[in-house]
């Protein structure tokens, strides 16, 4: 299928790993350029040169700290004219509500809830100007599935989406669409490090954490590549008439009992 994407240019927060590098690796297959955003310069070097070594395509980055909202201005400043915004960064911490302080509840949603939050008002200020662009917004099955030992995450998620419904409901009249992506567990460098410590503690082994996955819907964890390809097919014009509302990729997992 051809989504018609050559030549745009997408910026992508949390770019330098997982499902932010998948969604530029498909983007960039697309011939989208890539204006990539994280908080390590190294890993931005690295995700740069991955790319350019693959795809023909212009890759700027950026080391940026999100929670800083002087940083959203800085990226506004200079790519104002981007026309797909995929918010990405942001880890909220697990636990329950006694086991996360107030600091690293506030340090997380400072990152992710009122980091996409900036971002979205900065960008869609813009985009509205040109009457033209997409913003993603990959957020979390937690915020459907509720879970008190990932209480902070949950209630991030969740928020996040009725954020994201709550804007791209009427982006349509600026000629914007504002969407949302929910995924499951996704076989990112950071689900596969923890799978591997529980793999060690409960089976003595960190390289059977495979076997740790079987309880998920299919069998496995989702592919970040899965993820990046809806992330492309949402931000394309095949998507035109899909707004305010959120994709869950999870397997369905949403609608199942307990996985672990």
């Amino acid at each position: 299928m051809e989504l018609n994407l050559r030549g745009r240019t997408a910026l992508i927060t949390g770019a330098s790993k997982g499902i932010g590098l998948s969604s530029a690796e498909v983007l960039a297959s697309e011939g989208v350029n890539l204006i990539l955003v994280s908080r390590t310069q190294s890993d931005l070097d690295a995700a740069r040169q991955k790319i350019a070594a693959r795809f023909n395509v212009n890759v700027r980055v950026h080391a940026y700290d999100l929670s800083d909202s002087r940083n959203v201005d800085a990226l506004v400043a200079e790519h104002a004219d981007i026309d797909i915004l995929v918010n990405n960064a942001g880890a909220i911490p697990g636990g329950d509500l006694q086991q996360i302080t107030e600091d690293r509840w506030r340090a997380a949603w400072d990152l992710k809830v009122f980091g996409y939050i900036n971002m979205c008002r900065r960008f869609y200020a813009e985009m509205k100007t040109r009457r033209r662009g997409v913003i993603i917004n990959v957020l979390g099955m937690a915020g459907e599935k509720m879970d008190r030992g990932y209480i902070a995450g949950s209630t991030g998620n969740a928020a996040l989406m009725a954020f994201t419904k709550a804007l791209g409901g009427s982006a349509g009249d600026d000629g914007l669409r504002v969407v949302g992506i929910n995924p499951g567990a996704i076989a990112t460098d950071r689900l596969v490090t923890l799978m591997k410590v529980r793999a060690a503690n409960s089976l003595g082994d960190e390289n059977r954490w495979e076997e740790l996955m079987k309880p998920l819907p299919m069998g496995r964890a989702g592919k970040p590549e899965e993820i990046g390809t809806m992330v492309a097919f949402l931000a394309s014009d095949i998507s035109a008439y899909t707004t305010g509302t959120i994709i869950t990729i999870d397997g369905g997992a949403v609608n199942r009992g307990p996985m672990f």
